[in-house]
């Protein structure tokens, strides 16, 4: 849809390769909120930290809150995506309190991380390349020509054959229950 709208209002030319436009996009919703429940989830992952302007909302109005997450951007292709995490344990257990994550359960889930954090782990952060995106904006070719693991209309990996049948006892351990279709 963005290359769509940019090509109809003329934002840039996909066949002009000596033109790139790259650029960062920063300052995405820390939560997004069910209008009908008004409960709040996170918009990326619950360790991504949020600038410190806006921490006074925290209480009042989550969904305005800016996230640390970023994204690269380059001739209307996302390459990257990334976040700084949230690096204050105090902070870390406030914002896993917003989520209906209890102080056991998140002991339970991410223990590892909730002790790194009281010893004092630095701020943090990172990003994931989407490698396939870039060969495709360098290449000018379409998705299905550099993935590596190309999907059917059917969104099967004819490679790896997934999605493929899960073990019932996984299923089971993690409490997922298969419903029949309707």
């Amino acid at each position: 849809m963005r290359i769509k709208l940019a090509e109809h209002f003329k934002l840039f030319d996909p066949n002009d390769h000596k033109n790139v436009s790259m650029f960062w996009v920063v300052d995405f919703p820390l939560f997004e909120r069910d209008e009908e429940t008004g409960e709040v989830w996170p918009a990326h992952h619950p360790f991504t930290g949020f600038h410190p302007d806006d921490s006074h909302m925290l209480d009042t109005e989550p969904w305005n809150v800016r996230s640390t997450s970023y994204d690269l951007v380059m001739n209307g292709n996302e390459l990257l995506s990334g976040s700084i995490r949230i690096h204050d344990p105090e902070m870390q257990s406030k914002i896993f309190q917003m989520l209906g994550i209890s102080d056991e359960e998140a002991k339970m889930r991410f223990g590892f991380l909730v002790d790194a954090l009281k010893y004092g782990a630095p701020p943090m952060g990172g990003f994931a390349l989407g490698f396939d995106r870039m060969i495709m904006v360098l290449t000018n070719r379409p998705i299905r020509d550099v993935i590596a693991f190309p999907k059917t209309t059917l969104a099967q990996s004819l490679m790896d054959g997934s999605p493929s049948p899960v073990d019932p006892k996984l299923l089971t351990d993690l409490k997922i229950a298969l419903l029949p279709a309707k």
